[in-house]
């Protein structure tokens, strides 16, 4: 059964930190780039960073760039979300995906080239 499983989500004030985990099963982890999506209420789900199957290219959105980091063990077939500096307009469901599509090793920020998603971990800032 394919699934992804993020955990890590909470409460958190202005400035602070979350580390957010992915668990993947039901496919060769190591064969497959890797996303985090984010979706606040009444908004699009957006790109927020993305690493490629091996681990050595990632991608990130201009607004988390320099305060968030993804990696992955592929050893454990987990992927992590590192969030520093936190801001309210970081509020919202963050999402695990796998891209299953064409070029599956390389990672992309487009939520259509993902096609297995996790159920999501609300992450809330506030002051």
């Amino acid at each position: 059964q394919v699934q992804l499983a993020e955990s890590g989500g909470g409460m958190v004030q202005i400035g602070g930190s979350l580390r957010l985990s992915c668990a993947a099963s039901g496919r060769t982890f190591t064969a497959y780039a890797m996303a985090w999506f984010r979706q606040a209420p009444g908004k699009e789900r957006e790109f927020v960073a993305a690493i490629s199957a091996g681990g050595g290219t990632t991608l990130y959105a201009d607004s988390v760039k320099g305060r968030f980091t993804i990696s992955r063990d592929n050893a454990k077939n987990t992927m992590d979300l590192q969030m520093n500096s936190l801001k309210p307009e970081d509020t919202a469901a963050y999402y695990c995906a796998r891209k299953t599509g064409s070029l599956t090793t390389v990672p992309t920020t487009n939520v259509g080239s993902y096609n297995d998603w996790g159920r999501g971990t609300q992450v809330t800032v506030s002051s």
